[in-house]
């Protein structure tokens, strides 16, 4: 059985949308990390932290998904 990893690295291969999805989650876990270096954060950079882990899971839940539909449709190949 092929595992996500594996899914992950064909798609990387083929599939831009997961290639753009990927860079854009990298980005905002370095904007992110960037932030969480300060000790206390000011009110404005608490909301832009929750506004950028909102983001963030919202591209690795599209990968996923991405991903769950590509093992869906390899399964449905390999029955017919």
């Amino acid at each position: 059985m092929v595992t996500d990893e594996e899914i992950a690295a064909q798609l990387r291969a083929s599939n831009s949308e997961f290639r753009e999805l990927e860079e854009a989650h990298q980005r905002l876990d370095d904007e992110l990390q960037g932030l969480l270096k300060n000790h206390v954060l000011t009110p404005q950079e608490e909301t832009l932290k929750k506004q950028l882990q909102k983001e963030k899971l919202g591209k690795k839940d599209r990968m996923a998904w991405l991903v769950r539909q590509h093992r869906d449709d390899s399964c449905d190949v390999a029955v017919t």
